[in-house]
């Protein structure tokens, strides 16, 4: 047991914010373009199964809830094994699965079989790839990041727009069990990604303070204590309720084409549409929020990207024809992209990097439940009134919400603290080091820099130094 180390992410370690972070960027862009857009991609297969297995499409629609439920709802697993093995294991073994998921369901007889192996299984490699390929680029980025965080998150729509006719294609030629076999050798480059991601070296400490260091209590598995900060559990709420509708539109939008009367293909396009101008969207997203007036700001610029994506919906409700759908598509691509962009710099802006591989997990499982819940119910929505008008009005309204609790939660609830508590803390530490026994001068001044050490890497909570580029809240 004790030869496996614990990730800790030194904190003494200055963000590179360039160099081999470019490559942990390329990897980040890998993985978040097949975690986002796999489950989605592997929608175009369905046909066929619903035709080898006698089927109906709410049948096969599991496949892809199955790979996004493991996506959100494995976060706190994830959390544990990057804090236990560091991110580079934890990948390369989700590369693994991901790619026998497939690699098994190409040979499966029965639906079942495929949930448990294309649902379960990748699902869960896709998990243990994404989550900690955000730590990383966290690590290896510092004054960059918010535009780090908009290119690797342009891999979603990237690698959507790609995957999708790939689908198609290999369907074409090789029906849906070659299509499978070859995805999955295709998810093997997860393998690579993660081995792209190399762990910073901690600075060198002298002889003198190695012996304390080892003494330090080892890291927890599953950070709890980030409830603790308000800002987190405004932000976890506030996520919460956004993702019940923030994915209702794109899964309704060619349905409400269609329902229109328009062609099947000519519905299609709306999301290519979409696509193309979110892939544009993120990475200037990510610019904009990287300025210096803009980045310590940055949770209120997330808010009003979710009042924009939730206006868009209500504007989108009262569509009538094809060219107020394109219109819809458009403003929607923008906004969603810059949700896409921002979401996760500001819960690492919030929580700081040593307690980011903790708190995204705990996000994700939170946002699993809702995931969920948004678009099967905006389904029964849709059966009940027949109308498309009300789905999207519920949508832009729950978005909205979201975007409410941050922005006034964030002003009225997180206030900034003067720096006197900490001058206190120090003092009161000292002073305990001071009057603990059998200690010489020598373990005096040794311990003291290390509670120097300490104090200057704890993570700040959300609002309380707002001159700290780790804490733009």
């Amino acid at each position: 047991m004790g030869a496996v180390v614990a990730d800790d992410g030194p904190s003494g370690v200055k963000a590179p914010d360039g160099g081999w972070g470019w490559a942990v960027l390329f990897g980040c862009f890998i993985i978040t373009g097949f975690s986002y857009a796999f489950p989605k991609a592997v929608s175009v297969f369905f046909k066929e199964l619903i035709r080898e297995f006698g089927i109906g499409y709410s049948d096969t629609a599991w496949i892809s809830s199955i790979l996004l439920a493991m996506l959100y709802g494995t976060g706190p697993l994830c959390s544990v094994c990057v804090n236990r093995f560091g991110c580079r294991p934890v990948m390369l073994v989700g590369g693994l699965f991901a790619s026998m998921g497939m690699v098994i369901a190409s040979f499966c007889t029965s639906i079942v079989q495929i949930y448990l192996t294309a649902g379960v299984i990748t699902g869960l490699g896709l998990a243990l790839n994404f989550q900690p390929s955000l730590i990383m680029l966290n690590r290896y980025f510092d004054k960059r990041r918010p535009l780090a965080n908009g290119l690797s998150a342009a891999g979603s729509p990237v690698f959507l727009c790609a995957l999708s006719p790939l689908g198609q294609i290999l369907q074409h030629e090789y029906g849906w069990r070659g299509g499978f076999l070859i995805l999955g050798g295709m998810l093997l480059n997860c393998c690579v990604c993660g081995a792209l991601m190399r762990p910073l070296e901690p600075p060198k400490k002298s002889e003198a303070t190695k012996e304390p260091a080892e003494k330090k209590v080892k890291k927890k598995l599953l950070d709890f204590s980030v409830f603790k900060d308000g800002g987190f559990v405004i932000y976890t709420l506030a996520a919460s309720i956004m993702v019940l509708g923030l994915f209702v539109p794109p899964v309704f939008v060619v349905s409400y084409a269609k329902d229109l009367g328009y062609q099947d293909t000519k519905a299609a396009f709306l999301l290519t549409i979409l696509g193309f101008i979110d892939i544009f969207a993120r990475p200037i997203c990510g610019m904009v929020a990287g300025l210096k007036w803009v980045r310590p700001r940055c949770v209120y610029l997330f808010s009003f990207a979710m009042i924009f994506n939730g206006f868009t919906d209500l504007m989108g409700s009262m569509s009538v024809d094809y060219g107020g759908l394109v219109v819809f598509c458009i403003f929607f691509g923008i906004s969603y992209g810059m949700v896409g962009a921002l979401q996760f710099e500001v819960l690492m802006a919030i929580v700081g990097t040593q307690k980011f591989s903790s708190a995204i997990g705990l996000v994700l499982l939170a946002e699993a439940m809702a995931v969920l819940i948004g678009p099967p119910s905006a389904g029964k929505l849709l059966d009940a009134t027949g109308r498309y008008m009300f789905v999207f009005i519920i949508a832009g309204i729950e978005v909205t919400t979201s975007a409410l609790v941050l922005a006034l939660g964030n002003f009225f609830c997180i206030k900034k603290k003067p720096e006197e508590p900490h001058t206190k803390e120090a003092a009161a530490e000292r002073e305990e080091l001071n009057k603990s026994e059998d200690k010489t001068p020598e373990d005096a001044k040794v311990d003291s820099i290390e509670v120097e050490q300490f104090l200057k890497d704890e993570p700040e909570k959300n609002g309380e130094v707002v001159t700290n580029p780790e804490t733009c809240v």
